[in-house]
């Protein structure tokens, strides 16, 4: 298992785990974050936009072509902006720590 940090857009600190290989968004979802992920990790939408604490975004392979080209679309997207489904847990990623944007909504949960 893997441990992750997210911080809410109020500055609360949820931690979760995940397991080895998971996709970050799903663990997100399982911890309660409001991240919609409508296409479902397709990389087809920006609904699971993160901002990854700046000691941490080094250490994450970089983002793709068509993840730049999905976060463009995000709203508040910084510099250390990733998509919650194009993030693999791996051992050393323990301890991840992610801030979720004001921006994000999970229209499905109200």
């Amino acid at each position: 298992m893997v441990k992750v940090r997210f911080i809410t857009a109020r500055g609360e600190e949820i931690e979760a785990e995940g397991r080895l290989g998971a996709r970050l968004l799903e663990v997100a979802q399982a911890a309660g974050m409001p991240l919609e992920g409508t296409c479902e990790g397709q990389m087809a939408c920006s609904t699971c936009h993160v901002v990854v604490a700046k000691d941490w975004f080094a250490q994450l392979p970089r983002a793709s072509e068509d993840e730049e080209d999905m976060l463009d679309l995000a709203a508040g997207v910084r510099p250390t902006s990733r998509l919650a489904c194009q993030i693999e847990l791996t051992a050393q990623l323990e301890g991840l720590e992610v801030r979720i944007p004001g921006e994000s909504h999970d229209m499905q949960r109200r």
